[in-house]
């Protein structure tokens, strides 16, 4: 679907979106009705009102296949930033226990990572267009600042290790969140709906060609629903798109005065 769509916001997604819908309903009234007159309308009769569960069931079971991986991809964003943060945060935490002058550098590296990832990352995501060719600077730095430091005591040892797996966990959370911004739902998908939906929508003109009133509620609520379906499915079809979107929020908790105060 398109970006322009996409980034609108929700309500004015649902405007198009739900316009767009009536618009073609109303398209496919307008010929059936006009095509209903002599043989064409007794053929029109013909078809069996038999047709129009099987065909809403189908509309439904495609609807609910790509709506269970959308909103799978959007909760593996949430979980992706969400272990992030907090790998970050416990790195925050255990560099307290080392001297002032490596804690200032270790917080300073976390803070410039995480300025990275809201103004460059994000934006890259949201287009998506970040690889994980790129890599986090200064978070490996901080990775390797960590492995080359010299405990002073088993508390500082213990903090040292935790604090490298941590950061290698902020990593590989860093990495998913990359790898689940590239999902989208693909042409084939949005085709498969619409198509089911526009075979719904004849067979219920069709079915009810003979009263147009009839036809014209009956188009309008299934329509509705289609509607409905297709904006739910947009809004949520790319994690790190549009106004509901996972965004950097937890990241930037971990941004503490400290951090702040010692950010290169």
């Amino acid at each position: 679907m398109s970006d322009w769509l996409l980034n609108l916001p929700v309500l004015w997604m649902a405007v198009v979106v739900f316009a767009a819908t009536y618009l073609f309903a109303g398209s496919i009234y307008w010929i059936v009705t006009r095509l209903a007159v002599n043989d064409r309308a007794r053929a029109f009769k013909a078809v069996s009102p038999g047709m129009l569960p099987p065909l809403g069931i189908l509309f439904a079971l495609l609807v609910g296949f790509i709506a269970v991986e959308v909103w799978s991809n959007f909760d593996k964003a949430k979980v992706a930033v969400a272990s992030e943060a907090s790998a970050l945060r416990a790195v925050v935490i255990l560099a307290g226990t080392f001297p002032e002058e490596q804690k200032a550098h270790i917080y300073a590296l976390l803070n410039h990572h995480i300025e990275e990832a809201m103004n460059k990352e994000w934006p890259a995501m949201a287009r998506q267009r970040a690889t994980l060719s790129t890599l986090p600077t200064a978070l490996i730095e901080a990775l390797h600042d960590t492995l080359s430091l010299k405990p002073a005591d088993d508390s500082q040892r213990t903090a040292q290790l935790e604090m490298v797996k941590a950061l290698h966990t902020a990593l590989d959370a860093r990495r998913q969140r990359i790898v689940v911004s590239q999902s989208a739902v693909g042409t084939v998908k949005w085709a498969g709906i619409l198509l089911q939906g526009l075979c719904t929508l004849i067979a219920i003109a069709m079915v009810h060609s003979d009263n147009r009133l009839t036809c014209a509620i009956a188009l309008t609520l299934f329509a509705t629903g289609i509607a409905l379906s297709l904006l739910l499915i947009a809004a949520y079809s790319r994690p790190f798109t549009g106004e509901i979107s996972v965004g950097p929020d937890l990241l930037k908790q971990v941004i503490t005065s400290e951090t702040t105060a010692t950010q290169p």
